[in-house]
């Protein structure tokens, strides 16, 4: 079956390369690589809808300023000082960070230091590729919203790096920028009518809950891994920071179609006073995902797309995570056509 949503897509999203995650202090390969997103789009074979350039207004509407200009010059600073020779660091690594303890009140000034303050984990590195590829997500998942404002029903932007765990000021878990965010924002201004961010990857959307939270024209939903059970992001995702506009359904590891399909039908139905709606798409809660220990299937993705889309709103779907190097194109092309018959 042939895919009818327009896929929204920029090649410099493959510019972000980060060779390795510094996890527990030790170097270890990085999940997050440039073939996931070839593999989607492999699996999608479809013509797909160039990403427009769009302005840093669309990111400062939920990003602050300081953590942009950091994102921007954070390699070019760190390799200007030397880093990538003495000691040997080919990427931007926090070592030291602004604990609220700290009481800290301003960036550090030394180029090995200042990344403490913008990023809350050692494994989301930095590199010369970085803020370009992420600036070209946001803008693949910005095109995405100018398609459905402008009349389609629903459009999938392929954004790479993913993007769901960013604050408003600090990255972190592979992630740069609030593609789903920077999305809902801007779909919320185009529609004038509220909107809901549902996300279904694996792990809870921490940064786009902190975002918007206390505003009642975005709702927030996830369904994810129970973070209690030592899963990240660890200290957010519980069900206890559910509140009018926010909704967290943790899962026990395990949990397959059964538990994981409920979940998602619960948000739809929580989300139904929208106008509008963002999916952050992860595939990650598949069985087998390196990255999850869910076991969702092939079939529960072609059924979960089938209860977003019946919601029947206007619609942009924006790639957050999915490790299966072998599994993440199917799976995605799953839900996608999943939407596509709910919508029907």
């Amino acid at each position: 079956m042939e895919l009818a949503m327009p896929v929204v897509w920029s090649d410099r999203c493959l510019l972000h390369e980060p060779l390795a995650e510094i996890w527990v202090g030790v170097r270890t390969p990085a999940a997050e690589t440039p073939e996931r997103a070839t593999a989607i789009l492999a699996a999608l074979d479809t013509r797909v809808v160039e990403a427009e350039a769009h302005p840093d207004d669309a990111l400062l509407a939920v990003h602050d300023a300081g953590l942009l200009a950091y994102l921007e010059t954070a390699w070019d600073d760190w390799a200007t000082a030397g880093l990538p020779t003495d000691p040997g660091q080919d990427r931007v690594v926090p070592y030291v960070f602004a604990h609220q303890g700290l009481g800290a009140r301003r960036p550090p000034a030394a180029a090995w230091a200042r990344p403490g303050w913008f990023a809350y984990d050692t494994m989301t590195l930095v590199g010369p590729g970085t803020w370009e590829a992420a600036r070209a997500a946001a803008d693949c998942a910005l095109t995405a919203v100018d398609l459905v404002a402008g009349g389609q029903d629903v459009a999938y932007a392929c954004t790479r790096p993913p993007g769901h765990h960013v604050t408003r000021s600090t990255h972190g878990g592979s992630c740069y920028l609030n593609n789903a965010a920077i999305a809902a924002a801007a779909l919320r201004d185009r529609l004038d009518a509220p909107v809901a961010v549902l996300d279904v990857d694996a792990h809870h959307g921490n940064g786009t809950q902190e975002i918007f939270r206390g505003q009642d024209d975005v709702l927030t939903g996830s369904v994810h891994v129970d973070p209690g059970a030592g899963w990240f992001p660890h200290f957010l995702g519980f069900a206890d920071e559910s509140d009018a506009g926010n909704l967290n359904l943790p899962l026990q590891p395990g949990s397959g179609d059964e538990s994981w399909l409920a979940a998602i039908e619960q948000l739809v139905e929580w989300a139904k006073p929208a106008q509008g709606l963002v999916v952050a798409l992860g595939v990650d809660a598949a069985g087998g995902d390196p990255e999850s220990p869910l076991e969702a299937t092939a079939a529960g993705f072609r059924r979960a797309g089938e209860l977003l889309g019946g919601l029947g709103v206007p619609t942009v779907i924006v790639q957050e995570g999915g490790y299966d190097l072998a599994a993440v194109g199917l799976l995605v092309r799953e839900t996608l056509l999943g939407f596509e018959t709910g919508r029907a």
